[in-house]
């Protein structure tokens, strides 16, 4: 019986089936009833281990819920903490976060890496060739910067990322786009000079968008959180199932 991995971050939901570290089927969702979606998946097959991740508490509604279609249920949120302090994270790192490192530390083992993540926010994070955190830092996201520029600037535009874009903007439009993706390239950049021996790893949905604009050498790895859960479930089955 497969395990059914779930990941609800900010702006959509991932999921995939998994046999022990390796993953399966992959599903997306963009939508608020996110309930309704997993439960649709579990309709055609229970998982023997449900394992969620969520950037928002889970109601205790939809926890008894979930319990009726796995036989364990997993919850990693701010109300279900005990999971990742095995792991040697610190506690303000979000659990999607931690995941995500965990899936590193996993995939380059004895390697030191920089991990950055492209979403709604843009997180920087640095691993040693131990596996042990070293700390990292939280921007502001690709589409997020677009959106404070329309939003907090009346007489800016709301401009999607570009195709292309000059290194100087010779109009509006051209500015902002410039501006914004030229400057998250310095970003990257200056990181990247601070550990010039590290592995660079690039996940979330801006991802290859900006490896393709890299000078760098970079591995771009999709789905690292739902390859996190996969590690954690495939641990929580050999500890408590065992």
């Amino acid at each position: 019986m497969p395990n059914l991995l779930v990941e609800i971050g900010n702006t959509a939901l991932k999921a995939a089936w998994a046999e022990g570290k390796t993953l399966g089927k992959t599903f997306r969702y963009q939508g608020e009833k996110t309930l309704d979606f997993i439960l649709s998946i579990t309709e055609k097959e229970k998982p023997k281990v449900l394992t969620l991740v969520s950037v928002r508490p889970i109601t205790a509604d939809e926890e008894a819920r979930l319990r009726q279609e796995c036989a364990h249920l997993v919850i990693l949120d701010s109300a279900h903490p005990d999971y990742l302090k095995f792991y040697d994270f610190p506690e303000y790192l979000t659990y999607d976060r931690a995941c995500s490192l965990l899936a590193v530390r996993y995939l380059y083992k004895g390697k030191a890496c920089t991990v950055f993540d492209f979403g709604t926010t843009l997180t920087i994070d640095f691993m040693d060739a131990g596996g042990n955190y070293g700390g990292g830092n939280i921007s502001v996201g690709c589409r997020t910067r677009f959106k404070s520029l329309s939003r907090y600037s009346k007489s800016l535009p709301l401009v999607n990322t570009p195709l292309s874009f000059p290194r100087r903007g010779r109009a509006l439009q051209e500015s902002i786009e410039s501006g914004v993706i030229s400057g998250i390239m310095f970003e990257i950049e200056g990181y990247i000079r601070q550990e010039p021996d590290n592995v660079v790893v690039f996940t979330g949905g801006d991802a290859v968008y900006f490896a393709k604009r890299m000078k760098y050498s970079v591995f771009v790895v999709s789905n690292l959180v739902l390859l996190g859960l996969a590690l954690i479930t495939d641990d929580y089955v050999e500890k408590s199932l065992i």
